[in-house]
Order: C-alpha cells, then sequence, then structure tokens
C-alpha cells in the first residue's frame, strides 16, 4: 500500500507517493534523479549510499522512505552553495582523494556527518568512523588526507 511521503531533500520540500518501506536511496535516484549517491552493496556496508538525514549519516540503501518523513535530507549534490564548493569537497579535491570516484560521494557525506558530530577529530577518530566505509581502489590515505584537510578548514 502507498503512502505520501513529505521530507525535503537539499533545501526543497518534496512530496513521494511510494510504499513506505522503499529504501531512500531508490527514491533519491529514481524518483527525483539525484544520482550522486550510490548504490554499492545493499546492506549499509560499504557507504556508497550515504547522505545525512537531520545531519546525521545515514546509510540511504538501508532506510525506509518512511523514516525521513518530516525530515531534512542532503545528499552530495546539495553540498554546494551554488558554484562553491563546501569545505569538504574543496579538501577532497586538494588532495586528489578520488580514483573512480565511485565511492567517494559517500565518503564526501561521511566526513561532512564526522564533522559535525566531531569537528576536530584525531587520526584514528577519521578512520574508525570511515572504517564503516569502502574505497575498492584504495584511496585510503587521500580521503584520510582530505579529512584531515578539511577538518582544519
Amino acid at each position: 500500500m502507498e503512502s505520501t511521503i513529505n521530507f525535503t531533500v537539499n533545501g526543497a520540500r518534496r512530496t513521494v507517493t511510494t510504499d513506505p518501506r522503499r529504501p531512500l536511496l531508490d527514491v533519491l535516484r529514481e524518483d527525483l534523479e539525484l544520482t550522486g549517491t550510490k548504490y554499492g552493496c545493499g546492506e549499509a556496508q560499504c557507504g556508497a549510499c550515504v547522505v545525512l538525514v537531520d545531519d546525521k549519516r545515514t546509510f540511504s540503501c538501508r532506510t525506509a522512505i518512511e523514516h525521513v518523513a518530516g525530515k531534512a535530507v542532503v545528499t552530495i549534490e546539495g553540498l554546494a552553495k551554488g558554484d562553491e564548493l563546501h569545505p569538504v569537497q574543496k579538501a577532497f579535491m586538494e588532495e586528489n582523494a578520488y580514483q573512480c570516484g565511485y565511492c567517494i560521494p559517500g565518503m564526501i557525506m561521511g566526513t561532512v556527518a564526522l564533522l559535525k558530530e566531531n569537528p576536530k577529530p584525531s587520526d584514528d577518530e577519521i578512520r574508525k568512523w570511515l572504517s564503516h566505509q569502502i574505497c575498492r581502489c584504495c584511496g585510503y590515505s587521500r580521503i584520510l588526507n582530505a579529512a584531515r584537510r578539511a577538518a582544519k578548514a
């Protein structure tokens, strides 16, 4: 049975009518055409699907759309302000912290969530936080450098 769900995505009020158990990731990509958030494992283990829900890291592949009703969702598309990149996006660019780029939207969103919770994390705290996100290209040293740089910004 379908439900109508109201929520905010990247600052804009959105309404979708769908199965309330449908993954947020599917709604973002298929209904709202926000394809920056990626499907990886479908089990909240790789982090490619990370978005912010009310400023908290959320694995959108395992979050039912009904759980974001009335909440604010931010995707990678919503971080920049016009042509001005978010400081975490800038740090990832400056550190060349990407290779194939598939995991990077989730890594960036995860880093943003970390810095919202802990603005000055230690290297161990960054490693522990990002251990829930996988980079198959093994760009971890550059990703760590980008997270460090963003924390200083």
